[in-house]
């Protein structure tokens, strides 16, 4: 929903996609790869051995303590976002399914119009790849309409 209260529908998503938005689906794309899992292990191959170099197991294991929580929170905060787009994706393919269905019924009960049909179907082919479009920081509603037609 809009922050007016109106149901958001696929046109009505803005096509811009910040960079934030762009960064968190790039990292998110990357984290769950297996060479980034082959990267983590390299990580701590490499950190293992160096406790030769360093002598005090206090600052050895802080180093990978340290460097190990940043990276996590980092992560999650970066995932959480890829998330919430997708999630919001979903929501608003919904909204134009529940929409289409809502008027071919309508239609189909003799009562409805042809054109609210129309309208749905270009609803439905907007919602296709959605959630590449989707961005946690520009979903104005320009011209909504309510699920309710």
């Amino acid at each position: 929903m809009s922050d007016n209260g109106q149901v958001l529908m696929p046109s009505d998503v803005s096509q811009r996609v910040g960079f934030f938005d762009r960064f968190a689906g790039w990292a998110s794309l990357i984290a769950s790869r297996a060479y980034f899992f082959a990267f983590c292990m390299l990580l701590i191959v490499l950190w293992a051995p160096s406790i030769v170099l360093i002598r005090k197991v206090d600052t050895w294991q802080l180093i990978i303590n340290t460097a190990t929580t940043i990276i996590t929170f980092l992560l999650v905060a970066l995932l959480q976002n890829s998330q919430t787009r997708s999630d919001q994706a979903v929501q608003h393919k919904l909204n134009a399914l529940a929409d289409g269905l809502a008027d071919l019924m309508d239609y189909l009960t003799d009562d409805g119009d042809k054109a609210d049909l129309r309208t749905d179907l270009v609803e439905l082919r907007q919602a296709v790849g959605l959630e590449q479009r989707e961005s946690t920081t520009d979903n104005g509603s320009t011209g909504s309409r309510s699920s309710a037609s």
